[in-house]
């Protein structure tokens, strides 16, 4: 399964890093997608990396802020993030799935996705 971590509460303009962390499954063949909810809105894609690590995709609100990235040797993918915005505030998925899926027009999608993690709440707050 996939676990989630690094989330808290951080002023605007703050960064946290987030993990998604493997277990029972080498992530070396998944391709990993952040996602986000906020309450009362719909999961959206923040994020995706492929399984090389040599593609990555960004929802626009976070090109420049945000970070994907993958340490196969350690089976974790990261989120860093910087300049946070109030707007950020929600809780923040990551996804796995063994199948070509991030690139344009379907990354986003959460139905692409096979496995999930529990989440972990990001907050931006003054």
């Amino acid at each position: 399964h996939l676990v989630e971590s690094g989330g808290g509460l951080v002023q605007p303009g703050g960064s946290l890093r987030l993990s998604c962390a493997a277990s029972g499954f080498i992530l070396d063949y998944y391709a990993i997608g952040w996602f986000r909810q906020a309450p009362g809105k719909e999961r959206e894609g923040v994020s995706c990396i492929n399984s090389g690590g040599g593609i990555t995709n960004y929802v626009d609100a976070v090109k420049g802020r945000f970070t994907i990235s993958r340490d196969n040797t350690k089976n974790t993918v990261y989120l860093q993030m910087k300049s946070l915005k109030p707007e950020d505030t929600a809780v923040y998925y990551c996804a796995a799935v063994s199948k070509i899926v991030c690139i344009a027009g379907i990354w986003a999608e959460p139905r692409k996705y096979d496995y999930w993690g529990q989440g972990t709440q990001v907050t931006v707050s003054s």
